[in-house]
């Protein structure tokens, strides 16, 4: 396995587009980054062959410096060559590139991850879909955010130019942003201007999970992240909507199957 993998990070492909990204950058930085691209796992080689999924690496000033032939064909330039060194808000009409880079920019200044935002793109030649995004941080051997990575998934259903997904973008962006207050089911609802069970069937259909398992995933998600510093586990499950610090231990061990002390203390020994 690790020979197939090594011979296909090393593919003239993959060579062609880490040398094409140090020849645009130069500095120690995108050198780190073109080692991370080099890793055999980014193998952009098998993101080409997925053509419901968009996938992209980009540098600490949001630029491309890799991507899929996807998201070459959906902004209709010929070659990756026409994307690789410019930024989203060089390639996409505004306000979503301007979008896109304020997103890059938050990962990249606390390495905090999107993790399946529903949102709408619009390419240049493609009508408006909707895509669940997923954007993480690039570190390097010693821990320094030297880039992202990032795959948008289309949704890929007949119906995804109802008008009901902006709707369900709306509650979801409610949760992201108010996922440590109460969020009871009705004021997504409202939120969306649906009732209840047509929320509840939405969010079934686009994420395979309940509203209910959404809040608790993107909760839970936080928490992890901020296991990973110094705040005590009770200021933590505060921060992430538990007023109970028992209730969030409780949820915690059921969801990922160990306390969150004991989550913490692998994740800093993983780490060490």
């Amino acid at each position: 396995m690790a020979c197939g993998w090594h011979s296909l990070a090393q593919s003239a492909g993959m060579k062609k587009t880490i040398l094409t990204a140090a020849e645009k950058a130069g500095d120690s930085t995108r050198a780190a980054l073109g080692r991370r691209i080099a890793d055999p796992f980014f193998s952009e080689a098998m993101f080409d062959a997925l053509p419901d999924v968009v996938f992209f690496v980009k540098d600490l000033d949001c630029r491309y410096v890799v991507v899929n032939q996807t998201l070459v064909q959906r902004c209709g330039v010929r070659h990756k060559d026409g994307l690789i060194g410019r930024t989203p808000a060089e390639v996409f009409a505004h306000p979503f590139g301007q979008s896109y880079i304020a997103q890059d920019q938050a990962v990249l200044a606390g390495g905090l991850a999107i993790d399946d935002q529903l949102e709408l793109h619009l390419y240049p030649n493609r009508a408006p879909g909707w895509c669940l995004t997923r954007k993480s941080a690039l570190r390097d051997e010693a821990g320094q955010i030297i880039g992202l990575t990032g795959v948008s998934r289309d949704l890929a259903m007949a119906d995804q130019k109802n008008p009901a997904y902006s709707k369900v973008a709306a509650a979801v962006r409610m949760i992201h942003e108010q996922f440590d207050q109460p969020l009871p089911l009705t004021a997504l609802a409202r939120t969306a201007n649906m009732s209840v069970a047509q929320i509840e069937r939405y969010f079934l259909r686009i994420f395979h999970l309940t509203p209910r398992q959404l809040i608790i995933k993107t909760r839970l998600d936080a928490a992890s992240r901020l296991l990973a510093g110094d705040s005590s586990v009770a200021d933590i499950a505060q921060a992430c909507g538990y007023g109970d610090h028992s209730a969030f231990t409780r949820q915690f061990k059921a969801t990922v199957g160990i306390t969150p002390s004991q989550y913490r203390q692998l994740s800093q020994t993983q780490l060490g």
